[in-house]
C-alpha cells in the first residue's frame, strides 16, 4: 500500500512512508540489518485513509535496522546541559545528558 503511516515508538509519534530514514529511541536488543515490526499504527493514509481507536487493526509498518553507531551502543545527540542552582544556599549541580538513537529505514506499510 502507497501512502504513509503514523506510528509510535517509545511513547513517540512518527509520520513514514516507504523508503525513509528515521531516529527512534535505542533498540539495544537489536543490530545493524535486523528486522524491526511496529504494530503501534496509529493511522494509514494515502488515497483512503483509515484511523485507528487506538490502533489499526491488523496493521504493521515492517523496518530495518540502518545505523548503531559505534559497537551498537546507538547514535548520540549533541550534549544538554542542566544546570541546578538553589539561590544563598551554595547549592549548584550541572549535569549532562546525551540520548541515544537506532536509525530505521521504513520497507513497508502494511494495512
Amino acid at each position: 500500500m502507497s501512502g504513509y503511516a503514523v506510528i509510535e515508538v517509545g511513547s513517540k509519534q512518527h509520520r513514514v512512508s516507504v523508503g525513509e530514514t528515521l531516529m527512534i529511541d535505542l533498540h539495544a536488543d537489536k543490530m545493524v540489518g535486523d528486522q524491526l515490526e511496529i504494530n503501534n499504527v496509529l493511522m494509514i493514509g494515502g488515497d483512503q485513509y483509515r484511523l485507528g481507536k487506538p490502533f489499526v487493526s491488523g496493521a504493521q509498518v515492517l523496518a530495518t535496522v540502518s545505523n548503531m553507531g559505534k559497537e551498537g551502543d546507538g547514535l548520540k545527540a549533541d550534549k544538554l546541559r542542566v544546570y541546578k542552582k538553589k539561590r544563598r544556599k551554595g547549592f549548584d549541580k550541572t549535569i549532562g545528558h546525551r540520548q541515544r538513537y537506532t536509525e530505521i529505514t521504513i520497507n513497508q506499510i502494511i494495512g
